[in-house]
Order: C-alpha cells, then structure tokens, then sequence
C-alpha cells in the first residue's frame, strides 16, 4: 500500500519538544520512529494536544535500553513509558499482523474474536492497518518534517467523519472498548460516523459484557471527566451501549419526565467545572446516573411503610451492589455516593435542631448541588432547596469552613510494627 505523503502543515510550536526528542534519538540509533496518533490529529485541527505518543520499530526491551528511567508497561499489549522532564511520552513498538505470530506468548485471541495479547510486531504500513481509526493513524516525521497517511485519514479530517479501519464488526470484536472509543471521539470532536461505522455499534453492543469492569471504569473515567460529559451521554443514551454500562439507570430512565434532563445537567455542569479548572469527582456523576434506580427502589419501599432514612440506605447498596457487576466503582466513590443520597432524605428536614451542625458536613454541599439538580429537572423539592439556599446566605462562614476541610490533609494510617520472629 502506497501512502500519502504530505509536508508538515500544523504549529510545531504546539508538538512538544518531549516527542520529537524522544522520536529523534531512536531515529539517530538506526530506528524508525514517528509521533504518532491523537496528537497528530488535533494538530491538523488547530488545538494543541495534552498527550504525545511515538511509534517505533524499536522492541520494547530497546527502548527500555535506551532511555534511563523508562519502563515497560502492560502484559496484553505492552508500551513503554518514557520519562522526559516533567513529560512522560509512550512509546509502542510497530505492530503487526496475529497470522504472524510465533506463540501464544506474542498474540492470542479468545473464541468471540477479543484480543487476549496484542504483542506481535510488525512494519510501519502493518501498525497503521492496525489502529483503531483512520484519523488516529496519522504518522509525524520529525527527521523529513512530513506527515504520513496510509488510511485515507486526510481525508476524514477534512470531511469531519470517523471511520474504523477495516471490518467494523471484526475490530469491535478484538476489542469492545473501541465502541465507546468511536463515541467519545464524537463527542470530543463533533464529527459524524462513517455508516458502516455506525450501523456494526448496534450489533456489537453486547460484547461490552465481555471487557472487565475495572476496565470499564477507566474508559468512564475518560469519557466523562474529559470535558465532553453531556454530549458523550447524549450520544450513548441513544445507543445500546447506555444499557451494556449501566442497565439499572438504562431500565428507569425513562419512568420519570426528569431523570433524563437531570442527568443531562449534571454531565452539563461538570463540564463547566473542567473548564474552568474546578475541581470533580466522579462519585457525583455516578450518583446522578444511578439516581432513576435509586429513586424508584425508594419510592416502592416507602409504599410497603419503611422508614426512610433505613430504606433510602438499603436501596443506595443495592444499586451500587448491581453497578459495580458491569462498572467497578471503587469504594472511596461509592461510599460518597451513598452519602450523596442519604443526605437527600436529611435535607427535607428543614427544621433541623442544629442546622448550622448539618450544613458542615463534609458532603453537605454535593447533596445540597445533587438537590438543586433535582429541583432543576422538575422535580418537587424546590422548597427545600430555596430553604438551605437562603441558611447558607444568613451564615457565610460556612464557606471558609468548606475551604478548610478541603485543605486540612488526609491522615495516613499509621501501619503497626513488624514483630521479629523468636529465635
């Protein structure tokens, strides 16, 4: 296959030094290497990219020799971290084709098709057939200042679509996440899908049952904590893919008139946060997505008379105990999230006996921002937010006290003293 071959046409200013260094010495050690990927991509944009990757003809172990302080990461597909100053830039070896490989210690695939091990190398040419889109597979030269394009991913750009590289459906089944990767660049992007594309993430959907949930919970971390959170779940909520992530929120969603607008401020509202450099949490986006089950589970068990601080309590494990099956939710979020919801039960008691001792909680103000959501999408607590609206007005020292318990730092347990065996 032959490439285009371009001249560079973006700001070197915006393509960090780090990269081109890192490229430029396997390059003068006889090697082929390229800056390689996303960040190649959002240069042609015009935006300047956070992460650079490098591609190399450069084994692993070579790399790793190459530059002190560098390590090899990952056993079903392995990369090299290198360290450049503050950077850390990866650096893959070119991959290549699985007929190619020798054993299964290189390359093994499971019976639906899924990538066990992804460590057989290859050429230039075979790395790029291997990547996920053709936009992502854009190649930098920093020794000819060109840029190489074996996918026709030149074109994508200028036509704004996203397009799998080879069968979608067989590239879904070697690694499901590539689903969710296709949305998230949509959302990042705003570009279309190619129809083909498109059509395979319907039917392929059920395979995301097949990715393990700590995984699942790293690409959530990226969808959603990256700045595009509401159009990202926009886009998935109109997919099966909502319901292979999170089937409690996908099966009660639709019950209640506001749960969707809801969870939709919310993405909006971290958004906003991310961009302004504020600080976010995941544990509150997930307590926003779980809500529609939280709250139908709540409303079922006050119909057969539970109390309702004990139910609301029963009903938050639950959920999370469900949730964790497909997306493992640490327990540091999951318990904030269950406190999230306990507090939504506290609040509607306005005439607390010492509500200035409530309102300093440490999760107070996300479950009094989670209750302004509520009362936002329509539901029927806008009294109760006014109230501890107006109490936070009439005692301003309530934010300094909020600002203290941010900075005060986390106290490390101290571990007990190793005890010397008897002689």
């Amino acid at each position: 296959m032959k490439p285009t071959i371009i001249d560079r046409n973006f700001d070197i200013n915006k393509l960090h030094d780090s990269a081109v260094n890192v490229a430029s010495r396997l390059n003068d050690k006889g090697f082929e290497a390229y800056v390689v990927g996303g960040a190649i991509r959002d240069l042609l944009l015009g935006k300047t990219p956070k992460d650079f990757d490098v591609a190399t003809s450069a084994t692993p172990e070579q790399v790793h020799a190459l530059f002190r302080g560098s390590r090899i990461v990952g056993r079903r597909f392995q990369i090299v971290h290198v360290r450049m100053g503050r950077d850390i830039i990866e650096v893959t070896t070119f991959r290549g084709h699985h007929s190619d490989a020798e054993n299964s210690n290189t390359a093994k695939q499971g019976r639906s098709g899924v990538l066990l091990r992804d460590n057989v190398f290859g050429t230039l040419e075979q790395d790029a057939i291997r990547r996920d889109l053709t936009v992502n597979a854009l190649y930098y030269d920093p020794v000819e200042d060109t840029i190489i394009d074996y996918t026709d991913g030149l074109k994508d750009i200028d036509a704004e679509r996203l397009t799998i590289i080879g069968d979608p459906e067989t590239r879904y089944r070697e690694d499901p996440v590539r689903m969710l990767r296709v949305l998230r660049f949509q959302a990042k992007l705003g570009f279309s899908i190619e129809s083909n594309t498109k059509k395979s993430l319907t039917d392929c959907a059920p395979l995301l049952a097949q990715i393990p949930a700590a995984r699942l919970f790293d690409e959530f971390l990226k969808g959603f904590l990256s700045g595009h959170a509401k159009p990202l779940a926009e886009i998935l909520l109109q997919t099966p893919l909502w319901q292979e992530l999170f089937p409690d929120s996908a099966q009660h969603i639709g019950v209640k008139p506001h749960y969707r607008p809801m969870l939709i401020a919310a993405m909006g509202n971290t958004d906003q946060r991310i961009h302004a450099g504020q600080p976010v949490t995941p544990a509150f986006l997930l307590a926003a997505i779980l809500w529609p089950a939280v709250a139908q589970g709540l409303e079922l068990a006050l119909a057969r008379g539970e109390p309702p601080i004990p139910a609301m309590q029963s009903v938050g494990q639950e959920v999370i105990l469900r949730a964790i099956e497909r997306v493992a939710i640490p327990k540091r979020f999951s318990i904030m999230m269950r406190e999230i919801w306990d507090l939504q039960m506290r609040m509607d008691r306005r005439r607390h006996r010492k509500p200035l001792e409530f309102a300093q909680h440490k999760r107070f103000r996300a479950a009094y921002d989670f209750l302004s959501l509520r009362a936002q999408a329509g539901e029927d607590v806008s009294a109760v937010v006014d109230w501890w609206t107006q109490f936070q007005l009439e005692h301003p020292e309530l934010e300094s006290h909020r600002h203290q318990q941010q900075d005060e730092p986390r106290k490390r347990r101290r571990r007990p003293p190793r005890r010397r065996p008897k002689s």
